[in-house]
C-alpha cells in the first residue's frame, strides 16, 4: 500500500466529504489528503498549527475595540437589506446608501451547494486550482490583505505641527506677532518678529523630526514583524502547497488546522465533525461557533459553514473553498468602518502626558504670577520700567523657559534605538510601548512544552499493570516470536490514535532519524510504532472512518476505525455496524472512563477494580517524577447502528466511543529541557522576577522538570493545595513564602480570594494540567495583585494567557494564535528574554538621564531670569532668543547622546520597577535637576551674569537689583544705547555659562551611582564617542550664535569677552565635584536621608 511510514488511511488525513461524487473522485480526494500532509514543507516541524496565518502586518495592530459592535452592524445592515431586496425595495434609494452590509447581503456563497459553487469558481475540490489560473487571479484581484487605513495627512499634519507643546509655542508665535505689530507701532521691533520666525522655524523642525521618527519606527516594526512567518495550506495542481496568505485567491482549496488563523473568507466543505471557530474577536462573544457543512442562516455573516478570515480554529480540522479575499471578506469591511477608531494610549505615552501636563502646569501659574504682578504691581509703582510688549515678552520667555523643547526628541529617539538592539539579540518586540514594559516584568509564567523544553519528545518507558518496560526492553520483547499481545495492542493503538507522519524526505533514512511532521507528542508515538513494526499494516488492516483531535479541554484524541474484515465475519449479517475505537490521553482523565485493562502477563482483560487503579495512578507519579509526560493507550468495540457522515462523530457517538474503555498500558515520554533554560531561570531570579510554570501536563511532571530547571530550588517536598487553607490561617506575615508551591488545575478552580492571596505569594509555583480558561485565570490573578506579569509560550492554549498578560512573549515556532497574541517574538533561543529585560530596564534609566539632563539648564535656570526681572528689578540677564537656542539646541545634542549610554552596572541585580508608584519623572528627578543641579547651575550663571557688569561696567550687583526703570538714560553715566550693549553681551554670558555649566551636569548625570572616576566617558566598558562629538556641536552652536554679526543685529547678542569662555569651566567641574560628593554619601549611607531623596 505505500512505503513505510505513509498511508491512505492515516488517522490524521481521513475526513468526511459533504457532496457526492465518484469512487474515483473518492480515490483522488485521499490521495490529496495523504499528499497535504505530505506535502508539506519542512518548516512546519515547528507546530502543526502554523500553517495558515493572518497578514503579517495585522500583527502590529492593537485590540480594535470598535469591532464587536461594527460586526453587528453590519450583520443588522446586511440581514435588512436582504429583507428589503426580497420585499422589492427602491433599488434606486438603495444605491445611493449603499453600505457594506448591502454588498454581504448580496453574497450567497454559504446558500449554494458545493458543486454549484466549485463550478461558478471554476474549481475542483479534489484538484484545486492550476498555478497558471493562481497567477492570473492574483495578478487580476490582487495579494489578499486587508485594506490600509487611509491616513488623514491634513489631521497628521495637525497633531506634528498642534500636539504637545507645540500647542503653547504657537502661543508664543501670536504674542511676538502681536507685539512686533501692531502693540510694536509705530517703532515695530524686528526682534519680536525675529522671535516669531524663529519659534515657528523650532516647530517646524520637531513636526519634521515627530513625522521622521514616526515613519522610521514604523520602518523598524514593519521590518521586525517581517521577519514572522505568513503562510497558508492550500490545494493547487493536485498537490498541497505551502503558500504566502497574501497569495491566496478565491477558488483555492485551503486546509485548516487547530491553532490556524483564518486566512480569508472560507465556505466550508469539509469538516472532522468536532470544528469550531474563536470569533470573539470579530463579535466580542467568547463563545466557540461550531462549524457546519450546512448553510444554518441567510446572513452569511452568521452562518456556520464558513469560516472568516481572522477568526481562530480552535478544535478539529477543515477544508474549504475561498470566496472571499482582502477588502472583500468580512474582516475588510470591518476594517473600514472602524477606520477611525483610537488606539489606547501606552504606558510610556500616559508618562510623557502626565508630564506634559505638569509642566505645561506650571507655566501657565507662572505666566499668570507675572500678568497679575505686572498689572497689580509694576504698572502702578514702575509704569515706565515695563510696558505691554515687555510684559508678554517676560510671560512668553517664561513659557519657552520652561518647557524643555528637546524631550520629546530624546523620548522617541531612545525607544527606537533600544527596539533595534533588541533586533540585534533576536527580541521582537510588535511596539515601542513593549521595549518599556518588559523592563518591569516581576513575573514569568511559562509554559513547559516547546518553551522551557525542546520539543523533542521520545518514548523512554512502557508500563503496564503487572509489567514496567523500557524503550529498549519492549523492542526486544516485540522482537520474539510470540509477541506479548497487551505490547502488539499499545503499539497498534499507538499507530492509529496518531495525527503525525513522517516527512516524505526522510522516509529513506532509519526511523530514529526521520522527521515528524504534526503534534511532537503524536511523532514520539509514531516513531516508537515504526521501529516495532514495518511498513503500515495498522492503517491497512483499520481503516478509519472518524477522529476527535487532541485538545488542551478534553486532554484526549479519540479515533474509530473499521474493524478487520476477519473479526467482521461475526457480525456481517447485522444490521448494525461494528468499529474498533482508540483512545489516547492523560491517564487522570482516561482512567476514570475505563472498566477494563490489559495483563501483561496473562494476556488477558481483566475487570479494572480499586486495586489496578491504584497501580495506574502509581505508576503514573513515578514517571512523572522521571520528568516523563504519561499517556494512557485504549481501546474499546464500538457497535453503531447510524453510519459515519459529513458531520463525523456526534456528541452522542463521542460520549459512547469514550465509555466503557479497555486500558492498554501507560507510554511514558521525555522532552529534554532546553541547555539555555536553566541559565535564564536563574538570571530572570537574580533580577528579581519571579519564574512560574503553567503546563497542561501532570503536576508532578510539572515539578520534576521545574527542579531540573532550577524553578524549584529547595530540597524539600514543595508545597500542595492542602497547604494553601493552612498558611492562610498563619496570618499576612505569611503571605509571601520562600517555599515552593505545586498546584493541579482542578484544585485552581477551587481557590478563593485569600487562597489567591497566598498562591500568588510564594516564590515558586508549578501550575499543572492548566487550560487556556486556567492560565488566563493565573495570569488575571497575579496581575490584580499589582505584578507585572510576562507569560511564555507557543502553543493554542497559552494565546489567552500571552494577550491579557503585560508583556506576551512566544517563541518564534509557536502556533498562529500564540503569534498574533504576543506582543514580542524570541527569534532564536530562550535566553533571549534576558537580554529584552536588560534592554528594557535600560531604556527606563536612559530615558530618566536625557530627562533629568535636560530640565536644570532647559527649564530651572532659564526661569529664574525671568523671575530676577520682574520681581527684583534687574536688566533681563537671558533673553527669550538665547531660552530656545539651550532648548532646542545647545542641550539637545548632548542629551541625544545619553541615549547611546550602556548600561551604569548590572541591571539585572536590581529588582524589577513597580510601574505604578515608580514613574518615569518623579519627586526624586525633580529635587535633583531643580534643586541640586538646577540651583547650582542658575547661581552659577548670575554670579558670572554680574561678574561682567562689574568688571567690563563696572557696575555692581547691588546696583542692578531693584533698578527697574532706573537703568535707562543716565545709569551711572551711560547712555541707553550702552547700558543695552552691555545687557546684550551679559546675557550671552550667562547663555556661554549654562552652555559650558551642562558639560559638568552631563558627566555626572550619565551615572546616577558610580562614580566617574569609576565609569569615565573615555575606558571601553562605558566608552560613549557621542558625548564629545556633542558637546563639539553644542559649543559651536554657542559661538555661532553669540558671534555672528547678523544674528547679533538681529536678536540683540553680543560677543563676549575671552575669560567668560574658560571662567565656567572650573564651575562645572565644580557641580561634577558636588554630585560626586553626593554619590559618595549615598554609597557610604545607603539608608540615609539623602539616600532616600536622590535619584
Amino acid at each position: 500500500m505505500g512505503k513505510e511510514g505513509t498511508t491512505n488511511h492515516g488517522p490524521a488525513r481521513v475526513t468526511t466529504i459533504a457532496f457526492a461524487d465518484s469512487p474515483d473522485d473518492r480515490h483522488n480526494r485521499s490521495s490529496a489528503h495523504d499528499t497535504l500532509r505530505q506535502d508539506e514543507s519542512h518548516h512546519r516541524r515547528r507546530s502543526a498549527s502554523r500553517d495558515s496565518i493572518s497578514s503579517v502586518r495585522s500583527r502590529i495592530h492593537q485590540a480594535n475595540y470598535g469591532i464587536p459592535i461594527t460586526y453587528r452592524t453590519l450583520s443588522f445592515q446586511a440581514s435588512e437589506s436582504r429583507a428589503l431586496s426580497e420585499n422589492g425595495g427602491d433599488n434606486t434609494a438603495k444605491d445611493k446608501l449603499r453600505t457594506p452590509g448591502d454588498d454581504l447581503a448580496c453574497a450567497d456563497e454559504h446558500r449554494v451547494d458545493v458543486e454549484t459553487l466549485s463550478q461558478r469558481l471554476r474549481v475542483s475540490p479534489t484538484v484545486g486550482l492550476s498555478s497558471d489560473a493562481a497567477a492570473k487571479r492574483l495578478q487580476q484581484h490582487g495579494y489578499n490583505v486587508l485594506p490600509q487605513r487611509r491616513q488623514n495627512y491634513a489631521k497628521t499634519l495637525a497633531g506634528y505641527v498642534f500636539g504637545g507643546f507645540c500647542s503653547i509655542l504657537w502661543v508664543g508665535v501670536i504674542i511676538f506677532f502681536i507685539c512686533w505689530r501692531p502693540l510694536g507701532d509705530p517703532d515695530p521691533q524686528p526682534y519680536n518678529l525675529g522671535l516669531a520666525i524663529l519659534v515657528i522655524i523650532v516647530i517646524v523642525l520637531q513636526a519634521s523630526f515627530s513625522a521622521f521618527q514616526d515613519w522610521s519606527t514604523a520602518k523598524t516594526m514593519n521590518s521586525i514583524l517581517g521577519m514572522l512567518p505568513s503562510d497558508a495550506l492550500v490545494l493547487r495542481d493536485g498537490c498541497i502547497s505551502s503558500v504566502p496568505t497574501k497569495e491566496v485567491v478565491v477558488g483555492d482549496i485551503v486546509r485548516l488546522e487547530i491553532g490556524n488563523k483564518v486566512p480569508a473568507d472560507i465556505r466550508l466543505i469539509e469538516t472532522s465533525g468536532d470544528t469550531r471557530f474563536d470569533r470573539s474577536a470579530m463579535t466580542g462573544e467568547s463563545e466557540e461557533v461550531e462549524a457546519s457543512l450546512e448553510c444554518t442562516g441567510d446572513n452569511i455573516l452568521e452562518s456556520q459553514n464558513m469560516a472568516l478570515m481572522g477568526t481562530v480554529v480552535t478544535n478539529g480540522t477543515a477544508t474549504g473553498i475561498v470566496v472571499f479575499t482582502g477588502a472583500k471578506t468580512v474582516m475588510g469591511a470591518i476594517a473600514k468602518a472602524t477606520a477611525g477608531v483610537k488606539a489606547k494610549p501606552t504606558a510610556i505615552q500616559q508618562e510623557i502626558t502626565r508630564f506634559v501636563t505638569i509642566i505645561c502646569g506650571l507655566t501657565i501659574c507662572l505666566a499668570c504670577l507675572i500678568l497679575f504682578a505686572w498689572v497689580g504691581w509694576l504698572r502702578i509703582q514702575h509704569h515706565s520700567f515695563m510696558n505691554v510688549v515687555a510684559m508678554l515678552d517676560d510671560i512668553m520667555g517664561c513659557v519657552v523657559a520652561f518647557i524643555p523643547e528637546g524631550m520629546p526628541v530624546g523620548v522617541a529617539l531612545t525607544l527606537m534605538l533600544i527596539a533595534r538592539r533588541m533586533k540585534a539579540v533576536n527580541v521582537l518586540p510588535k511596539s515601542l510601548a513593549t521595549v518599556e514594559t518588559l523592563g518591569c516584568v516581576s513575573v514569568i509564567c511559562s509554559d513547559k512544552t516547546g518553551t522551557l523544553t525542546k520539543n523533542q519528545m521520545t518514548v523512554t518507558s512502557i508500563g503496564f499493570v503487572d509489567q514496567f518496560l523500557s524503550s529498549e526492553e519492549a523492542k526486544e520483547s516485540f522482537t520474539q516470536k510470540t509477541q506479548p499481545q497487551p505490547l502488539a495492542r499499545l503499539v497498534t493503538a499507538a499507530r492509529l490514535c496518531n495525527g503525525a507522519n513522517f516527512d516524505p524526505m526522510s522516509l529513506e533514512k532509519p526511523v530514529e532519524a526521520r522527521l515528524t511532521q504534526g503534534n511532537p507528542t503524536d511523532g514520539a508515538l509514531l516513531r516508537f510504532a515504526a521501529a516495532l513494526t514495518s511498513g503500515d499494516q495498522h492503517c491497512d488492516r483499520f481503516p478509519q472512518v472518524a477522529a476527535i483531535p487532541f485538545n488542551s479541554k478534553t486532554k484526549f484524541m479519540l479515533t474509530l476505525h473499521q474493524t478487520p474484515l476477519d473479526e467482521f465475519k461475526r457480525v456481517e449479517k447485522s444490521s448494525s455496524s461494528t468499529y474498533k475505537a482508540f483512545v489516547k490521553g492523560a491517564p487522570d482523565v482516561l482512567l476514570p472512563r475505563c472498566s477494563q485493562y490489559w495483563t501483561y502477563r496473562s494476556n488477558t482483560i481483566a475487570r479494572l477494580d480499586e486495586e489496578a487503579r491504584t497501580v495506574f495512578r502509581e505508576l503514573q507519579n513515578t514517571m512523572s517524577r522521571n520528568a516523563e509526560r504519561v499517556i494512557l493507550l485504549c481501546e474499546r468495540e464500538y457497535t453503531s447502528t447510524n453510519s459515519f457522515h459529513s458531520d463525523g462523530l456526534s456528541q452522542e457517538n463521542l460520549n459512547h466511543c469514550a465509555t466503557d474503555l479497555v486500558a492498554i498500558g501507560l507510554v511514558g515520554i521525555f522532552d529534554p529541557p532546553r541547555p539555555e533554560t536553566s541559565s535564564t531561570v536563574a538570571a530572570c531570579r537574580r533580577a528579581g522576577i519571579r519564574f512560574f510554570m503553567m503546563t497542561g501536563d501532570f503536576g508532578l511532571t510539572g515539578a520534576a522538570i521545574a527542579r531540573e530547571v532550577g524553578i524549584f530550588t529547595g530540597d524539600r517536598e514543595p508545597d500542595t493545595f492542602s497547604t494553601i487553607e493552612e498558611r492562610r490561617e498563619e496570618g499576612p506575615e505569611a503571605l509571601y513564602s520562600s517555599q515552593s508551591l505545586l498546584l493541579e488545575g482542578s484544585q485552581i478552580s477551587q481557590l478563593e480570594k485569600d487562597d489567591w492571596n497566598v498562591v500568588c505569594g510564594y516564590q515558586e509555583v508549578v501550575f499543572g494540567r492548566c487550560t487556556p480558561e486556567t492560565k488566563l485565570r493565573i495570569v488575571n490573578e497575579l496581575r490584580s495583585r499589582g505584578n507585572t506579569t510576562a507569560v511564555t509560550g507557543d502553543g493554542v492554549n497559552d494565546a489567552p494567557a500571552l494577550k491579557a498578560a503585560d508583556v506576551g512573549i512566544a517563541m518564534v515556532n509557536g502556533s498562529d494564535v500564540a503569534l498574533e497574541a504576543a506582543h514580542l517574538v524570541l527569534l532564536d533561543k530562550f535566553d533571549s528574554i534576558v537580554d529584552g529585560i536588560r534592554l528594557g530596564r535600560l531604556v527606563f534609566q536612559n530615558l530618566q538621564k536625557v530627562i533629568s539632563y535636560l530640565l536644570p539648564a532647559g527649564s530651572w535656570s532659564e526661569i529664574w531670569p525671568v523671575l530676577v526681572n520682574v520681581f527684583f528689578g534687574v536688566p533681563l540677564p537671558l533673553s527669550s532668543f538665547l531660552m530656545i537656542i539651550i532648548c532646542v539646541f545647545t542641550d539637545l545634542f548632548l542629551a541625544l547622546s545619553l541615549i547611546m549610554e550602556k548600561e551604569e552596572f548590572d541591571l539585572l541585580s536590581l529588582p524589577p520597577r513597580n510601574r505604578k508608584k515608580d514613574h518615569l519623572i518623579n519627586l526624586r528627578i525633580y529635587t535633583q535637576s531643580y534643586l541640586f543641579i538646577g540651583v547650582m547651575e542658575t547661581v552659577c550663571a548670575h554670579a558670572m551674569y554680574f561678574l561682567y557688569y562689574s568688571r567690563y561696567a563696572h557696575i555692581p550687583m547691588t546696583d542692578l537689583f531693584f533698578a527697574f526703570e532706573k537703568y535707562t538714560e543716565g545709569f551711572h553715566g551711560y547712555t541707553e544705547a550702552e547700558l543695552t550693549a552691555f545687557n546684550t553681551t551679559g546675557q550671552s554670558v550667562y547663555f556661554i555659562t549654562l552652555v559650558l555649566l551642562q558639560w559638568g551636569n552631563i558627566l555626572s548625570i550619565r551615572n546616577k551611582r558610580l562614580s566617574i572616576l569609576q565609569a569615565d566617558p573615555i575606558r571601553k566598558q562605558r566608552r560613549n564617542p557621542w558625548l564629545l562629538l556633542s558637546a563639539v556641536l553644542s559649543l559651536a552652536v554657542a559661538i555661532f550664535v553669540t558671534e555672528e554679526p547678523g544674528i547679533q543685529s538681529l536678536f540683540g547678542t553680543g560677543s563676549a569677552p575671552i575669560e567668560f569662555w574658560f571662567l565656567p569651566l572650573p564651575l562645572a567641574l565644580g557641580i561634577l565635584v558636588m554630585d560626586e560628593l553626593r554619590k559618595l554619601c549615598v554609597r557610604t549611607w545607603p539608608r540615609g536621608l539623602l539616600a532616600r531623596i536622590a535619584w
